[in-house]
């Protein structure tokens, strides 16, 4: 692993520091443990309209699925049947 160094930034008139060019357009976490310390975590966020995928009830359905198909592989299908039930 690549070894890091600590950098000292001067934080400019408008309140901003760089990162640097390689994390232009990366979404980053920043947290504040106290006062001044400050944590950046570059990542992926959930959009606010899949953080349902995220409640404890689905995440319960899908751990359930996923268990479900892991011990009921695939089957043989009857195309023919599929197609009668389509057009019923």
């Amino acid at each position: 692993m690549e070894e890091k160094m600590a950098v000292i930034k001067t934080v400019g008139s408008s309140g901003q520091i760089s990162l640097g060019k390689k994390y232009a357009g990366h979404h980053v976490l920043v947290d504040e443990i106290e006062s001044g310390v400050w944590i950046v975590k570059i990542g992926r966020f959930v959009p606010q309209n899949e953080m349902w995928l995220h409640s404890d009830s689905v995440k319960a359905d899908l751990d359930e699925a996923i268990m479900w198909s892991e011990k009921n592989g695939p089957g043989p299908s009857d195309l023919d049947e599929m197609e009668a039930r389509i057009k019923g």
